[in-house]
């Protein structure tokens, strides 16, 4: 296998193929619009996984630099995995000046908690005073306003 590069920045993303896996192949995001993808890049901390200029793996964090970040998105791609991309990724971010700064970093899997564990995180602590609105599938109600 070819050297993992890592690289930042929405400029650098193939966002047809980030597109693809959210929309296709995730359980998290299935049917979301291009334009939903693209939008959530420009205002997020993106890192991507390449092998000879070919994005393999993606991850971003939404983040205020200084306080709070929420991973997101990160997927590689099948015949990718197992190989320590995912790894690459989140190790390249989390030795970040800002990242190492950061009062809490959270996420959300359903099947990767062996992998995020790795790498310090945990269930919530204090579950009760997390509060959300989850909206899981609102992107499939603006699928029409978002392709105009």
């Amino acid at each position: 296998m070819s050297a993992v590069v890592i690289k930042t920045g929405k400029e650098q993303m193939d966002v047809n193929t980030i597109h693809r896996f959210l929309s296709e192949e995730s359980y998290w995001a299935k049917g979301i619009p291009y334009a939903f993808v693209e939008n959530s890049l420009t205002h997020s901390f993106c890192v991507g996984a390449f092998i000879d200029d070919k994005q393999v793996g993606f991850g971003r964090v939404v983040t205020d630099y200084y306080t709070f970040a929420w991973f997101a998105d990160f997927f590689v791609l099948s015949e990718h995995q197992g190989k320590g991309v995912a790894k690459k990724m989140l190790s390249y971010i989390l030795e970040q000046e800002w990242s190492k700064r950061l009062r809490r970093k959270m996420l959300r899997t359903r099947d990767a908690h062996t992998l995020y564990r790795q790498f310090q995180f945990r269930d919530v602590s204090n579950a009760s005073t997390i509060m959300e609105i989850s909206n899981p599938n609102i992107h499939l109600e603006y699928v029409d306003e978002v392709t105009r």
